[in-house]
């Protein structure tokens, strides 16, 4: 009598630590093909050719320099729009691309490319590992804030959230094709925050200076003006 319910026991025991070690191997063997994919994602570059001034086969055509146009539209207080192109060529002649340490023989850093959004920016690095193509990037959105001492601004190191329903996490950048969260940018904020001191004074002017900016697709458009102050409210290109 006593031996019939102690063997069911049993019985459903194993079936139970059967079942749950079966759910534990696929959620591990569903992990390792994520990983899997993740990582060819970021061994891959992400497509740059629809970015504006990317076209490799035209050289960077002369152009104003991007610190005096800053400089008039703030001395004369007048809006200017940058387009992508216009960004992209200047950072083409302006930046010397160069890789240095312990990798620098097998790590080339190529180039800096600058995305425009409708509401953000992607700043991207695109470098050569050992030959192949690699990119990284950093997602960031500017807004005006009005503050004890006036207008301030304040750069927000994402893109947005991944869906409008899941505020959380934010995109922040990516790492070759992959859509990476904010906290990611951790490792590779050093080499951002390196490529900022290169142009202290052009992003002085470009966003502390001035009191309304507006991220665009394919441009950027900055007025000192304050809305009260500015007659036209039109921003002319240069």
């Amino acid at each position: 009598m006593l031996s019939r319910p102690f063997m069911a026991d049993s019985s459903e025991t194993r079936s139970g630590g059967g079942c749950l070690r079966r759910l534990l191997s696929l959620i591990l063997l569903a992990g390792a093909v994520g990983l899997g994919m993740a990582m060819v994602f970021i061994t891959r570059s992400q497509d740059l050719t629809d970015i504006g001034g990317y076209d490799q086969t035209q050289t960077a055509a002369a152009g104003p320099d991007m610190k005096v146009v800053l400089q008039n539209s703030v001395i004369r207080g007048y809006p200017v729009t940058l387009t992508e192109t216009q960004i992209n060529r200047w950072l083409g002649r302006t930046l010397v691309a160069k890789q240095s340490g312990l990798l620098a023989q097998l790590v080339s850093l190529d180039r800096v490319w600058v995305r425009l959004e409708d509401g953000y920016a992607e700043v991207i690095i695109e470098r050569h590992i050992m030959k192949q193509p690699f990119t990284v990037s950093m997602f960031f959105k500017v807004q005006k804030k009005q503050g004890p001492k006036g207008l301030r601004t304040e750069v927000h190191l994402h893109g947005g959230p991944y869906h409008p329903y899941l505020p959380q996490p934010l995109k922040g950048g990516r790492f070759g094709q992959l859509v990476v969260p904010q906290g990611f940018l951790l490792l590779v904020l050093p080499s951002y925050k390196q490529l900022a001191t290169l142009f202290d004074e052009e992003i002085h002017l470009g966003f502390e200076e001035m009191a309304r900016i507006k991220i665009e697709k394919h441009r950027l458009i900055l007025n000192p003006l304050e809305p009260s102050n500015d007659p036209t409210g039109l921003p002319p290109a240069f």
